[in-house]
C-alpha cells in the first residue's frame, strides 16, 4: 500500500525505488576518482610531515617517469632492433611483476585497495569494479608507469601504423598491470587482514629481497657469462608472455602484431573477469580478521625455568609479542636473510676477506642487526606502559624490566646466531671457525642490547598499531626512529671494535672475552637507562603514546 507524503498525496514505493535506482546508476568512475582525490587532499591537510612526504613522492615519480621514458626512447639508437625489443620485453615484465607485488607491501596504507571499505555501498559489482579501476589509475605512480611505457613507442615503433598499434599495445599492457594488481589484492584482502596473513606476507617479502640479490650472487659466483646472451635467453623465455607480446607488437607491426594485440586483449579481459568474480566473493565473505582466536594458557618453557616475579613476567610477555606481532618477525627475518646473503657473497668473492674473517664477519653483522630489535623496547607497549607506574617505584624495577626484555631477545637470538655462525663457517670452508664466530656474535649482541636500552629511553617513539608489517613509526616520528636505529647501529659497532677487530684479524683467543665484555656493556647500559627512565617517565610515556 502506498503511504501518504507531506502534502497528503500518495508516494509510490516503486517510484522511490526507481528514483533510487536512477541515482545509483549515476555513480560512475568519476565519482571514485573525485573521492580518491578528496581522500588524498584530506589526508594531507594539517600535517606538514605527510605533505612533505607527498611532495617527495611526486618528485620521485617524476624522476622515475623521466628516466624511464628516456631509457626506452634511447633504445632506437641500438644497432640491433632485436636487442631493443628484448630490453622492452624484460622491462615490461618487471613493471607487470612490480604492479603485482608492490601493492601487497603497501596494503593497509591505501584504503582503495581493500574492497571491504566499499562493501556497504548500494552499488553493483560492475560499478565497483569500474570505479576501483578508475581510482587505481588516479595517482602519480600510475601516470609515471604509463609515461615509462609510452617511451617504448619512441624506441620501437616504426611509421604511423606502428605508432597506432604501439599505442594500443601500451594501453593494453597498462590495463593488464592495473587489473592483475587489483585481482591479487582483492583475492588476498581477507587473508591480509588477519595476523597469520600478515605473517606470511612478512616472510614472503624476505624471499623477494633474497630473489633481488640473486643476480648479484650469480655475478660474484662467476656466472656472469655474456650479458647480451643472458638478455637474449631471458627475453626469449618471456617472448609469449603478455609483456613479450606487447613489446613485439610495438616492434614488429603488421598482421602478427594485430593477432598478438587481440590475444593480449583477451587475456586482459579474462583477468578483469576473474577480478570481478574475486570482488563479488570478497563482498559476501565473512571477515576472518574479526573471528575469535583461541587463548592458550600454557606457560612457556622460559616461564617454567625462571622463578615467578617481574623478570619472568616481562620476559614471557616479550616472547608473546615476538610470536604474535608481524613487525617483529620482519626484523628477525631481515637479519637472518642479510647475514645469509653476506656469508654466501663473501665466500664467493675472491677479493674479499680471507681466513676466519669469512665466518666471523657475517655473524657479527647479524648480531648488530638483531641488536637493533632492542633500540625501542618500550614502543611496542604504547599507552599501556602507564600501568608500570603502579609497580615500578624505583630504578631497580626499571632495571628488572629491561633485563626481562633483553632476556627475551637473547632467548631467540643466541640459538639463531649460533646457527648463522655454523652456516658462515661451513660456507667459509672450516667448521672450526664457528666457535669464534658464535662467541664474538654473542658478545656483540650484548653490546647491542646495552646500547638499545639507552636509545629506548633517550630516543623513544611510537610504534603504530597498523595492518602493514613495515610501518615502524607513527607519522611525524620517522626522524626519531631513524636517529634511534642509526645511533644504535653506530654505537654498537664502535663499542664492539675492541673484541671484533682482533678476532677478524686472526687473534681468535680474544673471542673468549667477547661474552663477558658484552654482558658488562649490557649491564651498564641497563643501569644508566633505568636511572634515566625513572627520572623521565612522563616524557617517555608521552613519546610512545602519540597518535598514529
Amino acid at each position: 500500500m502506498d503511504r501518504a507524503g507531506m502534502d497528503g498525496k500518495p508516494v509510490s514505493h516503486a517510484g522511490v525505488g526507481a528514483a533510487g535506482a536512477v541515482r545509483a546508476g549515476r555513480v560512475g568512475p568519476a565519482v571514485f576518482v573525485r573521492l580518491k582525490m578528496r581522500l588524498v587532499a584530506g589526508n594531507l591537510r594539517g600535517s606538514t610531515q605527510r605533505l612533505l612526504g607527498f611532495v617527495f613522492t611526486v618528485i620521485a615519480a617524476v624522476v622515475v617517469a623521466g628516466f624511464g621514458f628516456l631509457t626506452m626512447a634511447m633504445l632506437r639508437l641500438a644497432d640491433d632492433p632485436g636487442v631493443a625489443a628484448d630490453v622492452v620485453t624484460v622491462l615490461f615484465t618487471v613493471l607487470l611483476v612490480g604492479w603485482a607485488v608492490v601493492p601487497l607491501l603497501a596494503f593497509g596504507l591505501d584504503d582503495t585497495l581493500d574492497p571491504s571499505r566499499l562493501a556497504l555501498f548500494p552499488l553493483r559489482t560492475g560499478q565497483l569494479a569500474a570505479g576501483m579501476f578508475a581510482a587505481s589509475i588516479t595517482g602519480v605512480w600510475p601516470v609515471a608507469t604509463l609515461v615509462v611505457m609510452a617511451g617504448a613507442l619512441v624506441g620501437l615503433a616504426g611509421g604511423i601504423g606502428g605508432v597506432l598499434l604501439g599505442t594500443v599495445a601500451v594501453l593494453l599492457q597498462f590495463a593488464l598491470c592495473i587489473v592483475v594488481s587489483r585481482l591479487i589484492t582483492t583475492s588476498l584482502s581477507g587473508v591480509l587482514r588477519t595476523r597469520r596473513g600478515r605473517d606470511v606476507l612478512a616472510v614472503s617479502v624476505i624471499f623477494v629481497i633474497l630473489a633481488a640479490q640473486l643476480p648479484n650472487l650469480l655475478l660474484n659466483g662467476g656466472f656472469s657469462g655474456d650479458p647480451m646472451a643472458m638478455l637474449r635467453d631471458v627475453a626469449s623465455a618471456l617472448r609469449w608472455t603478455p609483456p613479450g607480446m606487447a613489446a613485439h607488437a610495438i616492434a614488429d607491426g603488421g598482421l602478427p602484431a594485430v593477432a598478438e594485440l587481440a590475444l593480449l586483449a583477451v587475456l586482459t579481459v579474462a583477468a578483469g573477469w576473474l577480478w570481478i568474480a574475486a570482488l563479488r566473493r570478497a563482498l559476501v565473505s565473512a571477515d576472518a580478521s574479526t573471528q575469535g582466536a583461541s587463548v592458550r594458557n600454557a606457560r612457556s618453557l622460559l616461564g617454567r625455568v625462571l622463578p615467578d616475579g617481574p623478570l619472568a613476567a616481562v620476559a614471557v610477555k616479550e616472547l608473546k609479542y615476538a610470536r604474535r606481532d608481524p613487525r617483529g618477525r620482519v626484523g628477525w627475518f631481515a637479519a637472518v636473510a642479510v647475514t645469509g646473503v653476506m656469508a654466501f657473497s663473501l665466500s664467493r668473492d675472491g677479493d674479499g676477506p680471507t681466513g676466519v674473517a669469512l665466518a666471523v664477519a657475517p655473524a657479527c653483522i647479524g648480531a648488530v642487526m638483531i641488536g637493533l630489535q632492542a633500540c625501542n623496547v618500550f614502543g611496542i607497549d604504547g599507552r599501556s606502559l602507564w600501568m608500570n607506574s603502579t609497580a615500578y617505584a624505583t630504578d631497580r624495577a626499571w632495571r628488572t624490566d629491561l633485563a626481562g626484555r633483553h632476556l627475551a631477545v637473547a632467548t631467540i637470538a643466541v640459538p639463531l646466531l649460533t646457527l648463522l655462525a655454523v652456516v658462515a663457517a661451513f660456507l667459509a670452508g672450516d667448521l672450526r671457525w664457528a666457535v669464534p664466530a658464535a662467541l664474538t656474535a654473542w658478545g656483540i649482541l650484548g653490546v647491542g642490547l646495552g646500547v638499545g636500552a639507552l636509545t629506548s629511553v633517550f630516543l623513544p617513539y611510537t610504534v603504530p598499531d597498523r595492518l602493514n608489517a613495515f610501518t615502524g613509526a607513527a607519522p611525524g616520528q620517522g626522524g626519531v626512529a631513524f636517529a634511534a636505529s642509526f645511533g644504535a647501529m653506530i654505537g654498537t659497532a664502535l663499542l664492539a671494535l675492541p673484541v671484533a677487530v682482533p678476532v677478524l684479524l686472526g687473534l681468535t683467543w680474544v673471542c673468549a672475552l667477547a661474552v663477558p665484555y658484552g654482558l658488562l656493556v649490557s649491564w651498564g647500559g641497563r643501569r644508566i637507562a633505568a636511572k634515566a627512565a625513572f627520572g623521565r617517565y612522563p616524557e617517555l610515556l608521552e613519546a610512545i603514546s602519540k597518535a598514529a
